[in-house]
């Protein structure tokens, strides 16, 4: 009746982290930090898991019982 108002109280911090986050592209800059990051993160640890991943094929079995399955099924007496 008195007028809009917000229903929350603003914050300013947040409203100037939130424009600092949409603007922050305008900024980047390619540094050697940076450099080092985007290729660890981009090209190693994908690598690394590609590795691992055909090292280890068919290593493990992991498939759970069925219904018809026996619990004693591939058990050593």
């Amino acid at each position: 009746m008195a007028g809009e108002k917000h229903v929350l109280k603003i914050d300013p911090a947040i409203e100037r982290y939130a424009q600092m986050r949409s603007s922050q592209y305008m900024y980047f800059r390619w540094t050697p930090k940076t450099i080092t990051k985007t290729i660890m993160l981009g090209v190693v640890v994908p690598l690394f898991i590609g590795y691992f991943a055909f090292a280890t094929e068919g290593k493990w079995d992991f498939r759970g019982k069925g219904i018809n399955d026996k619990l004693t099924e591939n058990c050593d007496k």
